[in-house]
């Protein structure tokens, strides 16, 4: 369900990948499941124009706060860093992925995109995936997708995450799923203006089943639990640091934020707040890793690969197996 009269939202729990728009039209991807002083973190990514929606880059974005929107512009105490940010008596639409994907399954589809997802839901379904743990975020979630359009699902139950990994890849072969084609794959990597070369980024993501093709179109799996680990520790920015560090545990890595356990005597920990380096590293690899050494006020030692949507300068790449 939807609601749509402002600070009606109030009681409402929010999820990472569900977007909040205000009164003045700007439509927001929510970052965090907590609020932080009573507002839902957030990037602003879709403004309401005349007959649609908008896209913003990150700078765009920004931008735009700075120069008109300053009070959606927020400084979190708890986590030592400037984002956006909407008080919540300032939502106005909260929209639900799942609810969204449950709803456009029951209709007929208006464009070429709601076609091939409905496609794409249908061979989940066949292949024995439970299309009620599923939401459908990005540009689908309030319709503002073009033709070129990808189709990006969330997934609630990591069970059924699992097993979405494992139709991807047996549809491939089947070649009722198609993988990437070079023009995709480029179109990808630009788009994340991410800090690993082409062939680094396209070597770590052919080996994750996370996303495909259908029909020429790209789409992207994500897992969202639900029910997130929950750090209540304040955490003050140290400064860029780099490591060389063997991974011990990588059960939260397809997570959001993705978290890797490390096997180092100081820094235990590496979380992403990105899509790029979700699932980038398996139980028992080296990796290289730059992102910004955060401390909390306990002492706890972690390095947040992500500070940013691009993480520009900070990134997790595999550099040999343990044998």
């Amino acid at each position: 369900m939807v609601e749509e009269r402002c600070g009606i939202d109030a009681l409402n729990s929010y999820q990472p990948k569900d977007f909040i728009e205000t009164a003045e039209g700007l439509v927001f991807a929510v970052v965090a499941g907590d609020l932080d002083e009573e507002r839902v973190l957030a990037i602003l990514r879709y403004r309401r124009i005349p007959g649609g929606y908008q896209k913003l880059s990150t700078r765009e974005g920004d931008e735009l706060l700075k120069n008109h929107y300053p009070h959606y512009i927020h400084y979190s105490k708890a986590r030592d860093v400037t984002l956006h940010g909407v008080h919540r008596d300032l939502v106005c639409v909260h929209h639900q992925p799942r609810q969204r994907l449950r709803t456009m399954r029951l209709q007929t589809p208006h464009d070429e995109i709601e076609q091939k997802l409905h496609r794409l839901m249908a061979l989940f379904e066949v292949n024995g995936l439970d299309p009620e743990e599923v939401g459908v975020t990005g540009s689908l979630l309030i319709g503002a997708q073009k033709r070129t359009s990808d189709i990006d699902l969330l997934f609630y139950r990591q069970t059924v995450f699992r097993k979405a990994r494992e139709i991807i890849k047996s549809l491939l072969t089947k070649r009722q799923l198609q993988p990437l084609d070079s023009t995709l794959w480029r179109e990808a990597y630009d788009r994340r203006g991410c800090s690993l070369t082409f062939d680094e980024y396209l070597w770590h993501e052919q080996r994750k089943y996370n996303k495909a093709a259908i029909e020429g179109t790209k789409f992207d799996i994500t897992y969202l639990n639900p029910n997130p680990w929950q750090d209540l520790l304040c955490y003050r920015k140290q400064g860029m640091h780099n490591l060389k560090v063997y991974v011990v545990d990588d059960s939260h890595s397809f997570e959001y934020p993705a978290r890797y356990i490390l096997d180092h005597p100081a820094i235990k920990e590496a979380v992403s707040y990105t899509a790029t380096y979700v699932g980038q590293a398996v139980q028992g690899e080296q990796v290289a890793i730059r992102g910004q050494l955060e401390v909390s006020s306990a002492g706890h030692l972690r390095i947040v690969i992500g500070t940013n949507r691009e993480a520009t300068d900070e990134y997790i790449k595999v550099l040999s197996r343990q044998h």
